[in-house]
């Protein structure tokens, strides 16, 4: 898709492993469970919360924080122990292994938390791949968590990365992410592979169904 001087920002969940089977369940399940827990509601409002965040914000965190004042590190943590995690994912490992010819720098960038990130890596095996893992922890600006898709975000590791942010390809299944991306210039790829009910959009460079499809 581009030349030996791209950056490929990957992000993990349902990109790089099955996490609707391995993890998304239990997470759902536990920020339900902090949401009733903490604010007091029912287990019909507390989903209802949760999803309305999510489409709202990109991510449920966000709204929890802005209008509930909720801590960030201990709303991961409470959210993403996960037991059993480690059993449960699943990656394609011939497929991961482009991984490793595909040219350019790779990095992971990931709304995920560091401590689950790692977990799912080291089943995965793919960890000494990347040149650089980037984890919600290391989204903050200015005193603020600023996740995927924040624009800003994006623009800012770029210029960490010290490339334009046409030099890089954001590879991802949440297509709200790839179209943030693709107004700064990034290219963008939607991971089709682990959600394949998903109905065809606009807004992106190229869809694939697996990561040998990036060598061509």
């Amino acid at each position: 898709m581009r030349g030996p001087g791209t950056v490929w920002l990957f992000d993990l969940d349902d990109t790089l492993h099955d996490a609707s089977y391995a993890s998304m369940p239990g997470i759902h399940q536990a920020m339900g469970a902090y949401i009733q827990q903490h604010l007091g509601l029912t287990h019909e409002q507390s989903n209802a919360l949760r999803r309305r965040y999510w489409h709202r914000y990109g991510a449920t965190l966000l709204g929890l924080i802005r209008h509930h004042g909720v801590d960030a590190g201990h709303f991961l943590h409470e959210t993403h122990q996960l037991p059993g995690l480690e059993a449960r994912v699943r990656g394609h490992r011939h497929d991961l292994a482009a991984l490793q010819r595909l040219r350019g720098r790779k990095v992971l960038l990931t709304n995920a938390p560091a401590a689950y990130t790692a977990r799912v890596l080291g089943v995965l095996g793919i960890a000494r791949w990347f040149q650089q893992i980037v984890t919600i922890e290391d989204m903050h600006m200015f005193g603020q968590l600023r996740p995927k898709p924040d624009a800003r975000m994006l623009r800012r590791l770029a210029a960490r990365l010290r490339v334009h942010p046409a030099q890089c390809v954001l590879v991802e299944d949440t297509l709200g992410h790839l179209k943030a991306a693709r107004r700064l210039g990034m290219g963008t790829v939607w991971m089709r592979r682990f959600r394949p009910g998903l109905r065809p959009a606009a807004g992106v460079d190229r869809r694939v169904g697996a990561l040998r499809q990036l060598l061509r």
